[in-house]
């Protein structure tokens, strides 16, 4: 068979793209189910609630939800996933969705490997329990207990799939620091902000005070990033109260929260 010239090969991959099979609708029964299992999606404009549906779709098509450790999911359960990872990402886009494939479900919590080199160069290895976790590269993990748990109280200020999605936010720009990408002043303000909102947290944990915000945003300043997320969807009155600029910047960022029933 003769080979088509170098020129034609945009045009195969072009039809290659329109002979794959496209994203699959997600039906109506199981979106309204899904809005109605989840407080926060309830809570967004209708506008935005058809952006989330938009991009949950993608997801569905673009990532493996694949449960483990014997955990039996049903297809609204994927829907369920897909819409809180895609929670965060309203504002953003499909831009949120770059760099992975793969979310590992487990019942409950796990055992995570840890390891780290010393300043002297010692490597040191321990476990750690987690109920989330993602890497540069590797799936998203989550712990489904804590997924419906969240559901259930949802103005607590946590919710573990958007925790693990604002660090794949935070990493679109090569670097797990607190500050995903962001225009150079933007950028500058929200360091400023956030750094005095994060030593400030910082403090108090250190003095032993009980505080009002999660004291985990205290780990790093990625883990404040994803704490204040966390809040942003689901507890953004007490964020706004504790730490106004870090709201500003997260409505900014995110867009304006839900609007949760009391």
């Amino acid at each position: 068979m003769a080979q088509l010239p170098a020129g034609h090969v945009p045009l195969i991959q072009s039809l290659l793209q329109w002979l794959r099979p496209g994203p699959r609708p997600i039906p109506d029964e199981d979106w309204q189910h899904t809005c109605q299992r989840t407080a926060w999606l309830r809570g967004l404009p209708e506008t935005e609630r058809t952006r989330l549906r938009e991009l949950s779709t993608t997801f569905l098509h673009e990532k493996t939800i694949t449960p483990v450790g014997g955990l039996l999911l049903q297809e609204r359960d994927a829907v369920l996933i897909a819409a809180l990872c895609c929670l965060p990402l309203v504002k953003l886009g499909e831009a949120g969705l770059q760099g992975w494939s793969q979310v590992l479900v487990y019942p409950e919590g796990f055992v995570v490997p840890q390891s780290e080199v010393d300043e002297d160069g010692v490597a040191h290895e321990w476990e750690e329990d987690a109920i989330g976790q993602v890497s540069h590269t590797g799936p998203l993990l989550l712990s489904w207990h804590d997924v419906q748990a969240e559901l259930a109280h949802p103005h607590e200020g946590a919710c573990v799939v958007v925790h693990e999605m604002a660090h794949r936010i935070d990493m679109l720009d090569g670097v797990l620091d607190g500050t995903p990408p962001l225009p150079r002043d933007w950028q500058q303000a929200w360091a400023a902000d956030f750094q005095a909102a994060f030593d400030a947290l910082c403090a108090q944990v250190d003095a032993g005070t009980e505080t009002v915000i999660d004291p985990y945003g205290a780990e790093a300043p990625d883990e404040f990033f994803a704490v204040a997320t966390e809040y942003h969807f689901s507890a953004p009155d007490l964020l706004e109260q504790e730490m106004p600029a870090v709201a500003a910047h997260l409505r900014r960022f995110y867009g304006e929260p839900p609007a949760l029933p009391g």
